[in-house]
């Protein structure tokens, strides 16, 4: 039996007569607006002064047994009613109390000190590996600057399969950062969930490599940063809650292969769509070789089971340095490597096949009368084959007709 049951029995059964507590809390109001440790406290100084035993006057008599007897059982009645009245009270304002977030998933990092480990983000988007509709000009396929958190396992940058804020799809669109970085500081200020903010510079050109450096410790031991691809919808790069602490000690090399994201806020399927808002909007999905489904999308190869990742990530520790990071800078020729330079894997060559469009309507039956006639309908290149992918099928066909009218 809990309390509040056994406070309800002894309610029914008791037949002495007890002040309420509510008498007591009426003369001596408090705000609804105030927190529960502030009710708790008036309540318990109103059970203190209800509770206690009233005082004798040294000039009378000495009172009886059965008065004391009386006067004992009602202080513990006036008890009873006042921890009943907190508990109720207690139980109300929990339902709308939201408790401090407390890290749950996989275990706790006990490490005693802190990190420092060195990013290197190397892009591995060339016209070979994906050869549809690979954009050399205006802009030519480049990268965003990076845009990171040190964090603790409560708190989520991005989530495959999770909506966008509106930092994130501003920085996925557009490449603008500052509405991300106040729901970062926003974060940090109302759950303490996040350590630091890292950035590193762009990255001209589809190839090349940036880097930057940053420190964690045990109640922040995860990392999360996207890239942006450019030119792109809201198409991105990046990890989510990448936890750099094995038990009590941190983990000397992390290496990570990169595949692009769809934010879920354009609807565009090619490198230079032009914008097209996504109304509802969809969710954070990985983008792969059949998805999504159109052949009109930049990354839709159906030849193949996995898309060829088109960046990498590097995290290494390295001893600590009083440096201090950076803000994102302009992107400069110094960020991009000498071609041939930039990546150490085999160079990928995709297969692109071949893509043709329909066919034109049968053109007009040519022939003299009497004999039979010959019409033709074409067909153009949409987009060549490259890497040994399927070549073009035949532009022109034609068949035998009869004539509709014969001069």
């Amino acid at each position: 039996m809990n309390l509040l049951e056994d406070i309800k029995r002894r309610k029914r059964t008791w037949k002495l007569a007890v002040t309420p507590l509510d008498s007591h809390i009426q003369h001596s109001p408090l705000p609804c607006s105030s927190p529960p440790a502030l009710l708790s406290t008036h309540l318990l100084q109103t059970l203190h002064s209800s509770g206690s035993p009233s005082k004798v006057n040294s000039s009378s008599s000495p009172p009886s047994k059965n008065f004391i007897i009386m006067d004992t059982t009602r202080n513990i009645l006036s008890v009873s009613e006042a921890l009943y009245h907190l508990i109720a009270v207690m139980l109300t304002l929990g339902q709308g109390i939201r408790p401090m977030p407390v890290p749950t998933d996989g275990p706790m990092c006990t490490a005693s000190e802190t990190a420092q480990y060195k990013l290197t983000f190397s892009g591995k988007w060339t016209h070979a590996a994906f050869p549809k509709q690979y954009p050399v000009y205006r802009p030519p396929a480049q990268w965003s600057n990076i845009i990171g958190v040190t964090h603790s396992s409560d708190y989520h940058m991005w989530q495959r399969n999770g909506f966008a804020s509106n930092g994130v799809r501003e920085f996925a669109e557009k490449g603008e950062a500052w509405t991300l970085m106040r729901e970062v500081e926003a974060a940090g200020e109302r759950i303490q969930s996040v350590y630091g903010v890292l950035s590193a510079p762009a990255v001209v050109g589809g190839t090349g490599q940036t880097n930057t450096e940053f420190e964690v410790f045990a109640r922040h031991s995860y990392l999360s940063f996207m890239v942006r691809l450019v030119p792109s919808p809201d198409w991105f790069v990046g990890v989510e809650s990448v936890d750099l602490c094995d038990g009590d000690h941190w983990k000397d090399n992390v290496s990570l292969e990169l595949f692009p994201y769809d934010a879920g806020t354009d609807s565009g399927f090619t490198f230079s769509s032009p914008n097209f808002e996504t109304i509802p909007q969809d969710k954070i999905t990985q983008i792969t070789s059949s998805f999504p489904s159109h052949p009109a999308n930049s990354f839709y190869y159906p030849r193949l089971k996995h898309l060829p990742p088109i960046a990498k990530v590097m995290l290494t520790k390295i001893k600590k340095t009083n440096q201090i990071i950076s803000l994102p800078v302009e992107p400069t020729q110094s960020n991009q490597l000498p071609t041939g330079n930039e990546i150490e894997d085999t160079l990928i060559n995709t297969p692109l096949d071949c893509e043709v469009s329909v066919w034109s309507p049968w053109g007009l039956c040519k022939s003299k009368c009497g004999d039979s006639g010959v019409q033709h309908r074409t067909r153009y290149v949409v987009m060549h084959s490259a890497n040994s992918g399927l070549a073009c099928p035949l532009l022109e066909e034609e068949r035998k007709c009869s004539p509709d009218n014969c001069l």
